[in-house]
């Protein structure tokens, strides 16, 4: 496998960690996107149970809490995200319904049933999208919504290079039309799906990683394994500016049928 084209799971947990606790967004996305999404959802009132899964240190999580009622679960499996996330819901006065809890997303701990909403915005791919809305369905209520931003290919055919990486790190990355039917198929109606506009990936996640990349390449000076952690990052980057135009995020909203 080309280098760089390694996926980040291949990676040091902890160097992952400590590099995107640096950022304040772990992926693409903006509070105008987490807006936008929120408003396809329509059932919820002040006893609403949500579950922001693989929520890093809550960028998002907040968004969503100071335009929803109802309480919050973040869950994520770095400790470290979420003593940040539950910080962060201090500072904003949401810690009396807002918590942030340290899970594996393969291993939930709410009851069947439980929840009116379950949002995940560029984590699904770490247990896979159709897994993901097969295993998390139990634990919605009939009529409660899913919400979840997606790698997503925009065309049907891409240059070798970008369907080379994508291939490499994440097979599942998949057309629109395609992911709307797996939603459908796992026991949704499909309520809405849009596109995350470009300036989620080059102003909001990509352009804050250059100072967040210098930091740690001198905080970790010498280590090989950082410096191949950064060169793969840049790579991804330098990708995304080359091919925009055939891939992306993409949010898919479907309600519990």
């Amino acid at each position: 496998m080309n280098e760089e084209n390694k996926s980040i799971h291949e990676f040091d947990l902890e160097l992952i960690c400590e590099y995107f606790a640096n950022l304040k967004r772990q992926g693409p996305g903006s509070p105008e996107v987490t807006i936008k999404a929120l408003s396809f959802i329509d059932n919820l009132d002040d006893k609403s149970r949500i579950a922001d899964i693989g929520c890093g240190s809550g960028g998002q999580t907040m968004v969503l809490a100071q335009h929803a009622p109802g309480n919050i679960t973040g869950v994520d499996i770095f400790p470290t995200f979420i003593d940040l996330f539950n910080r962060n819901a201090e500072k904003l006065g949401l810690q009396d319904r807002v918590k942030g809890i340290v899970e594996s997303m393969d291993n939930l701990p709410f009851q069947d049933e439980e929840l009116d909403l379950i949002w995940s915005e560029g984590a699904i791919y770490n247990i896979g999208f159709e897994r993901g809305l097969h295993e998390w369905r139990k634990f919605l209520k009939t009529g409660g919504y899913i919400a979840v931003s997606e790698g997503t290919w925009f065309t049907e055919e891409r240059p070798a290079e970008i369907e080379e990486f994508w291939m490499s790190v994440y097979p599942e990355i998949d057309t629109i039309s395609n992911k709307v039917a797996q939603m459908q198929k796992a026991g949704y109606i499909p309520v809405s799906t849009f596109i995350l506009p470009e300036n989620c990936w080059t102003e909001i996640y990509f352009a804050p990683k250059v100072e967040a990349d210098k930091r740690f390449l001198e905080k970790n000076a010498g280590n090989k394994a950082a410096e191949e952690f950064i060169a793969n990052q840049q790579h991804e980057a330098r990708l995304y500016n080359t091919y925009k135009e055939y891939y992306g995020y993409a949010f898919y909203i479907g309600k519990k049928i």
